[in-house]
């Protein structure tokens, strides 16, 4: 039997204050670069480059954030990224969820070969793909009778279709290990009551999938608003790019202004931010999507 602590000796500290210390100091460090950059896009370029960054300034303002929405055209680069990022989360999230339903509900001698062959897909860096890519879009003929501006290459089309097919594979493997969590008898209680296999993926498996939606949409509306290679790299036309081409337009040849692209930069993080504290609770519930067993 454990003897009571004697009075007046010390009392342990608890076992978590050194792992809140550390998260703590983790936290403090992931949160300088962005009140640095929070500091800068406040300060006048004049004060800085008279002072330095580390001077105490004379004064703050928002003229830098007025500057960045106009001089580089942030609505139409705005209207451009929400024309990618929807159909392309919407998409991705649609087809991932046909094939995780496919490979999670039947079982076929190549289940496990179809989902490693969607999940493969994203082991590749972009980079590697770019070149084949690159000359694919150029040689897809469009028939007579279709718009040019349905063409693959330098189009919204192009970008939002190999969003989707590089992150298909993810989102596949995600939902296949959530779908596996979901209980037999239910899908054997919608065969007795006559459902089809499209009735239980519509009404059955996508709402019981909507903690998994939700986690999935936010990573997804983050990875794909915020890519900077596929535009850069399948779109020609500067006026077509997304937002994040829009920050090369608050930079000339000879001259930059750190102050005006720290304020672009964080007004161009608004969306994603917007996105996550709206699908907050689902995406914290969703983090733990495919733990358990049904």
């Amino acid at each position: 039997m454990a003897c009571p602590p004697e009075q007046g000796s010390p009392s342990r500290p608890p076992r978590n204050v050194g792992r809140h210390v550390l998260l703590a100091g983790i936290s403090v460090l992931w949160l300088i670069p962005l009140l640095w950059a929070v500091y800068t896009s406040l300060r006048a370029y004049a004060d800085t480059a008279k002072n330095g960054y580390f001077s105490w300034p004379r004064s703050l303002g928002l003229e830098n954030y007025s500057d960045a929405w106009t001089q580089s055209g942030m609505p139409h680069f705005f209207f451009n990224s929400l024309l990618i990022t929807v159909p392309s989360v919407l998409g991705t999230l649609l087809f991932s969820a046909a094939v995780a339903f496919f490979v999670s509900r039947f079982s076929f001698r190549f289940n496990i070969v179809l989902l490693m062959l969607f999940t493969a897909g994203n082991l590749l860096p972009a980079q590697v793909l770019i070149t084949p890519l690159y000359r694919l879009y150029l040689l897809i003929p469009l028939p007579p009778w279709m718009s040019d501006s349905l063409l693959l290459y330098d189009s919204a089309w192009g970008i939002i279709a190999i969003h989707i097919a590089y992150q298909c594979g993810f989102c596949t493997f995600v939902l296949s290990n959530y779908m596996k969590t979901i209980p037999k008898e239910i899908f054997e209680a919608a065969v007795v009551d006559g459902a089809q296999v499209w009735r239980q993926f519509l009404q059955i498996v996508l709402p019981l999938c909507r903690p998994a939606f939700a986690a999935l949409a936010t990573l997804e509306s983050i990875w794909i608003y915020n890519d900077f290679f596929w535009p850069l790299t399948l779109i020609e036309t500067g006026d077509k790019r997304p937002i994040t081409s829009a920050l090369a337009n608050l930079q000339g040849q000879y001259f930059t202004n750190p102050n005006l692209i720290a304020a672009g930069a964080l007004m161009t993080a608004i969306p994603t931010l917007l996105v996550y504290f709206a699908l907050q609770r689902q995406f914290i519930s969703g983090l733990t999507i495919g733990s358990g067993k049904g």
